[in-house]
């Protein structure tokens, strides 16, 4: 996959928006990161929900 790296730059600011009390900013990475991860891997919706979500440290399960 070669648009990879953008998943690690959304992870990273999902942390960063959780670990200083961001809780909007939080949310929409997090809407962000699981349509990036719909696009790249082109499964869809149930499977991506099966996989797990963000846990609360901004890291996926």
């Amino acid at each position: 996959m070669r648009h990879e790296w953008i998943l690690d730059v959304l992870t990273d600011l999902h942390a960063y928006a959780c670990r200083n009390d961001l809780p909007g900013l939080a949310e929409k990475v997090e809407a962000a990161l699981g349509e990036a991860l719909r696009e790249l891997s082109g499964i869809d919706g149930e499977k991506l929900r099966m996989l797990g979500k963000l846990g609360t440290r901004g890291r996926p399960n």
